[in-house]
């Protein structure tokens, strides 16, 4: 039985094929759409969320699955104190593969070691968001024919953001790929990936205006500002607006630039560049389905 807590629990290799199949399903729908007869996911999750809650739901939907779970702690024995190795152990009896968000980092992983089916990690604190980072290579490599040789800016909240660390965790195993991190001081990327980085003679640039490097990047890469990951309320109100790409900085970049986002966007992007047919993020959403469609199938054929 195989889980997936981080990026890189699969192999490129495992990856390239893992992608093959979400490019056929986006291809070919009709050949999948009883893949998954008889068979139910667990959606737990601990923490608000709707785009990869609905994700998972809609793939295995999709796939001819069924879907049970809960969308918030209050809803669940969580909220008695029951813990989440109490809580796995009664999915585990109630459904074959299980999707479990929470705001403790590690709590997924804690899950998998006491569970019998197979465990995703669907985002856990600041920490990792393995399936969103399937989805960013999915999208990248779908749009830019390829998963290396270009250069990628980060921008926003680079310090909580789990997306961001998650994806540069990831992107390091291919080759030629240069990061700029743009974010205001207090949001920088955090230390243990600049020492990575540099352990791996990997080259990355720090900045701070997103208008200095917009003509150099591949890829943009936007977050928001997350209130949510903040002690200080006046901290989140004085950063939350501190980046807005609009379409005078759009006209900056070059022709090909990619503008990928996790969502939700609060305001970072302006609706004017929605139209930007470099503006891939609703795309990126859908790509998300396809490629948790293929995660779906190949952890339950590992199981069987």
């Amino acid at each position: 039985m195989r889980h997936l807590m981080s990026p890189l629990d699969f192999t490129t290799e495992e990856l390239d094929k893992l992608f093959d199949l979400a490019n056929d399903i986006e291809k070919n729908p009709e050949h999948f759409a009883h893949a998954c007869d008889g068979k139910i996911l667990a959606t737990c999750f601990y923490e608000p969320s709707t785009r990869t809650r609905l994700s998972f739901e809609s793939a295995m939907t999709r796939l001819g699955g069924r879907v049970i779970g809960f969308a918030d702690a209050a809803s669940s024995s969580a909220s008695k104190g029951e813990s989440v190795s109490d809580t796995i152990r009664i999915i585990s009896c109630y459904a074959d593969i299980c999707a479990m968000r929470h705001p403790k980092e590690g709590a997924p992983m804690v899950a998998s070691e006491k569970s019998t089916i197979p465990v995703i990690n669907a985002g856990d604190g600041g920490h990792q968001h393995p399936t969103q980072t399937l989805t960013d290579l999915l999208t990248i490599r779908s749009l830019k024919g390829r998963l290396g040789n270009f250069t990628i800016g980060l921008c926003g909240d680079l310090k909580f953001g789990r997306t961001v660390h998650s994806l540069i965790n990831a992107l390091v195993r291919y080759d030629n790929i240069r990061f700029v991190f743009i974010s205001p001081e207090e949001l920088k990327v955090p230390d243990y990936i600049t020492d990575m980085l540099k352990d791996r003679k990997i080259p990355y640039e720090e900045v701070i205006r997103l208008e200095q490097v917009m003509p150099e990047l591949d890829m943009l890469y936007m977050t928001r500002v997350q209130k949510e990951r903040f002690f200080n309320e006046e901290d989140y109100v004085r950063l939350k607006d501190f980046y807005i790409l609009n379409a005078s900085k759009m006209a900056l970049a070059k022709q090909d630039m990619l503008v990928l986002h996790p969502l939700p966007r609060v305001n970072e992007i302006s609706v004017e560049v929605d139209d930007d047919p470099r503006a891939v993020y609703f795309k990126q959403a859908q790509y998300g389905v396809y490629v948790r469609m293929a995660l779906i199938l190949t952890l339950l054929e590992k199981e069987r």
